[in-house]
């Protein structure tokens, strides 16, 4: 095997055992185990387990958080001075993230980011979700001028944890409806989730409930 090879090996078996069994309760041994490689091959490739990590987290979100970027870009674009669609800030935020990942493995790990304990989801936000968090909130200021600052990340709190359970919870809505929901057209739910984000978005100030 090469060296590419071997890298890729060792981040199939991490983000696999991250996602089954925690981050902090797996270990390099198990990892380099389960890719057939061994400790003297992850210390080359990545120099420590908190750098395995996030390389596990760019390899995927890396090119959907582009992506995201790109079509905000094109959003704000067309808006020119004025502010921009909300409808097309939220598509942005969410379509990516929905057509990569759902019904992929790497669901379990992006559950991780909230589940584990310590400051670990604090480090990972700061560098995978930091800049995607800067650039969606301030179009959202610009698209909803009227919402205060708490509001504001009260929504977007709510627009991620949204997004997050559709993409890992999606078994227990098909039990919950009796089949009636399932999760096979992934541009279906993706129409539903931003209209549903828009509206909850646009809904009434915290001020007048």
């Amino acid at each position: 095997m090469n060296q590419v090879d071997t890298k890729t090996r060792i981040l199939d078996a991490a983000e696999r055992l991250f996602a089954e069994n925690g981050i902090a309760a797996t270990s390099l041994r198990a990892i380099t185990a389960a890719a057939g490689a061994n400790l003297a091959a992850v210390n080359y490739h990545f120099q420590s387990k908190e750098a395995l990590i996030h390389a596990c987290y760019s390899r995927r979100l890396g090119p959907a958080n582009q992506e995201r970027l790109e079509m905000l870009d094109v959003c704000q674009a067309r808006a020119g001075d004025g502010a921009p669609a909300l409808d097309e800030i939220m598509d942005a935020f969410v379509a990516p993230v929905l057509l990569g990942f759902m019904g992929t493995p790497f669901t379990a790990l992006m559950g991780r980011m909230y589940a584990e304990p310590g400051d670990f989801a604090r480090r990972v936000v700061g560098v995978h979700i930091g800049e995607i968090a800067r650039r969606f909130s301030a179009a959202l200021r610009r698209a909803l001028p009227g919402l205060t600052e708490e509001d504001l990340f009260w929504r977007m709190h709510f627009s991620v944890g949204a997004l997050a359970h559709t993409l890992a919870g999606g078994k227990l809505l098909e039990i919950l409806s009796q089949g009636r929901c399932t999760m096979g057209d992934v541009q279906a739910i993706r129409k539903r989730m931003v209209a549903f984000l828009c509206a909850g978005l646009r809904a009434q100030a915290s001020e007048n409930l």
